[in-house]
């Protein structure tokens, strides 16, 4: 059973991507009203989610974003900028986009994600998060 708030949203990344693990610190900061939380894509939480969902992680292997509230599945571009859409002034700005095609969005989104372990790097294991973040973040 997938066991979240329903004041909350939850953000699974991949948890090997230096660009991804950037990005939940970069949300993490700017997440003042605490609506989301955490979990790598290869997390039990993660694998559970992937499986209700029916997600093909060979074509989905980077960003999901997970309401309970709406029991609704978000991925590629239109998770990010969902998520900008909380991260407050300019970025929210980004949200703009959400009137693109998704084919359209999803294209760049796919390019910079095909390219993230070449331009960035790559862990060896998941982000271990610091204890004052640890709250954030579900196994």
């Amino acid at each position: 059973m997938i066991d979240i708030p329903n004041n909350k949203q939850l953000i699974l990344f991949d948890g090997v991507c230096n660009l991804c693990n950037a990005s939940v610190l970069y949300v993490i900061k700017r997440d003042t009203k605490h609506r989301f939380l955490f979990a790598p894509l290869q997390s039990a939480i993660g694998k559970q989610i992937i499986k209700k969902f029916n997600i093909d992680t060979e074509e989905t292997d980077s960003i999901l974003l997970y309401n309970p509230l709406k029991n609704m599945l978000s991925y590629k571009s239109t998770a990010a900028l969902l998520v900008a859409k909380y991260l407050g002034f300019p970025i929210n700005l980004l949200t703009v986009f959400l009137v693109l095609p998704s084919f359209l969005r999803n294209w760049v989104y796919n390019y910079i994600a095909k390219n993230r372990y070449k331009w960035y790097g790559k862990k060896e294991a998941c982000m271990i998060p610091t204890p004052e973040l640890n709250s954030k973040f579900l196994d």
